[in-house]
């Protein structure tokens, strides 16, 4: 199963795009595959051109393109969304859903081999109409998610604590990935139920998922861009435990193990993330 994008390939293609295509017009916009989008595509075919790039944000697994209409492009590629930023002259993929010509730079594709991600045109200050926008929790690296705040929301759930931080509802942008790198780094074992778990360990959790992000953000960007070209398939030969099982933990030495239980690869240290009994 190809990696879902998390927080850090997103945050590296915000950032090569607000470096790239701010400021810059849009000339034509084609949509080819229409499953993805949630917006009506001829809206965007025409309505978008003529419009130009603002700031490209990122809020959990979305990425905002801004406009200077105030309008947001709004993409979520789920597992297999990917984006290029290429030569118009460069083959097609297969699944390319979405492409955006830009007045003296290469283009823009979304291309979702699955074709389960989703587009949505929204008008200013309609974020609201995105499914499940206002119900989601915060973004992980939000300011404004304080430990305090942190504590207080985890301690609404009950579950095994990877699948507590992969949820959408406590926490946006931690995919099935991460968390095994967050929890690596945090030293818990990914199976404990948050109830077993302290303050202390909740917080230390915390620290380690941004520590995380900000770790791996640099390198996975300089695995997608290369001579101004975006274009990419994830690579992740960086992490230090995910999809490492058999290998040895880079901190300790013993063989990471690795379980596969409904469709997630779970990876972990058994001596570093111990199990907690009580």
């Amino acid at each position: 199963m190809p990696p879902m994008p998390e927080i850090p390939e997103l945050e590296a293609i915000r950032g090569f795009f607000n470096d790239q295509i701010r400021g810059k017009a849009i000339s034509a916009v084609e949509t080819r595959i229409p499953v993805v989008f949630r917006t009506p595509p001829r809206d965007l075919r025409e309505t978008l051109p003529g419009d130009v790039f603002g700031d490209v944000g990122r809020h959990g697994k979305f990425l905002l393109f801004g406009l200077r209409s105030g309008r947001l492009l709004v993409i979520n590629p789920m597992l297999t969304g990917r984006f290029q930023f290429v030569d118009p002259g460069a083959r097609l993929r297969a699944k390319t859903c979405l492409v955006v010509a830009i007045e003296g730079a290469p283009q823009l594709r979304y291309s979702d081999e699955r074709v389960m991600g989703k587009i949505y045109l929204v008008p200013p200050g309609g974020l609201a109409l995105v499914p499940n926008w206002t119900a989601n929790g915060p973004d992980l690296l939000d300011p404004a998610l304080t430990d305090d705040a942190w504590l207080s929301s985890i301690r609404r759930y009950r579950g095994q604590i990877k699948g507590i931080l992969t949820r959408a509802e406590f926490v946006q942008g931690i995919g099935n990935a991460y968390a095994d790198e967050i929890l690596w780094q945090a030293q818990i074992h990914p199976y404990t139920p948050r109830t077993r778990l302290a303050d202390d360990d909740l917080i230390r959790l915390f620290q380690a998922a941004r520590e995380v992000m900000a770790w791996a953000t640099p390198l996975v960007r300089g695995s997608m861009v290369k001579d101004g070209v975006l274009d990419y398939e994830e690579r992740r030969d960086f992490m230090r435990v995910h999809r490492r099982g058999g290998e040895p933990c880079p901190r300790c030495g013993s063989s990471i193990t690795e379980i596969t239980a409904n469709q997630r690869i779970t990876s972990f240290c058994r001596h570093c993330q111990p199990e907690v009994t009580a």
